[in-house]
C-alpha cells in the first residue's frame, strides 16, 4: 500500500485561528491529493493496457458504481455527498478522456 506524507499537520479545523493556518491546511492537503490523483491516473494507463478494445474504456455500470461507493464512504467520514458526487463525477470524466488518449496512444504504436 502507498503510504503519502505531507508536511506537518499545524492544525485542525477546530484549531485553526488564522486564514494564514487554515491556508496552510488546505495547500498541504492538496499537495497529498496530488500524490493520490497521479497514483489513480497510473491505474487509467494499466486499464488502457489490460482492456481488450477502446469500447471497454467507457463503462456506466463501473461509473455509477464507483460514485455509489464514493457516497457511501461519504457518510461515515462526513463528506458532503454535494462536494463528493460531482467532483468524482468530474474525476472520472477526465479520467475517462485520460484512458481513451492512452489507449489510442497504446494502439497506435501496434
Amino acid at each position: 500500500m502507498t503510504h503519502y506524507t505531507s508536511d506537518e499537520r499545524r492544525h485542525t479545523s477546530e484549531t485553526a485561528q488564522t486564514m494564514q493556518d487554515v491556508r496552510y491546511e488546505i495547500d498541504r492537503i492538496d499537495r497529498v491529493l496530488v500524490h493520490i490523483l497521479a497514483e489513480r491516473q497510473s491505474f487509467m494507463d494499466a486499464a488502457a493496457r489490460i482492456k481488450p478494445d477502446r469500447a471497454a474504456v467507457y463503462d456506466s455500470d463501473r461509473i455509477e458504481d464507483v460514485v455509489s461507493k464514493v457516497l457511501k464512504t461519504c457518510e461515515t467520514e462526513g463528506l458532503s455527498p454535494d462536494i463528493a458526487e460531482p467532483v468524482w463525477r468530474l474525476l472520472i470524466e477526465k479520467c475517462i478522456a485520460y484512458e481513451f488518449g492512452s489507449y489510442d496512444a497504446r494502439n497506435s504504436e501496434n
